[in-house]
C-alpha cells in the first residue's frame, strides 16, 4: 500500500503540484476567482513566467512561476501532447 509522501515537517505533500511538468494549453484552476468570476485559466506560455488566459472573460496574464505554484490547486484538462523528437 502506498502512503502520501511527507515533508521534513510531517505534512503530507501533494502529488498533483505542477512544477517542470506545466505545458501550454493545460487548463488548471488557481486557488483566488479572477474578478469576473472564474477559477479556470489556459496556459499560453510557459518560461520563468506563465502566460495564463481566463477562461471566464479572455483576460491574458502572466504570472511568476512561484507564484503561479502557489495559487495551484489542481489541473482541469490535460491534453495530450506529442512526444519531442522522432
Amino acid at each position: 500500500m502506498s502512503e502520501q509522501p511527507e515533508s521534513k515537517t510531517g505534512v503530507a505533500v501533494s502529488r498533483n503540484r505542477p512544477g517542470a511538468d506545466i505545458q501550454v494549453e493545460d487548463v488548471v484552476r488557481l486557488r483566488k476567482p479572477h474578478p469576473c468570476g472564474s477559477f479556470d485559466w489556459r496556459v499560453v506560455r510557459v518560461g520563468a513566467d506563465i502566460g495564463l488566459r481566463c477562461l471566464g472573460c479572455d483576460h491574458r496574464v502572466n504570472l511568476p512561476r512561484s507564484e503561479f505554484e502557489r495559487r495551484f490547486k489542481n489541473y482541469i484538462e490535460r491534453p495530450t501532447h506529442p512526444e519531442s523528437g522522432a
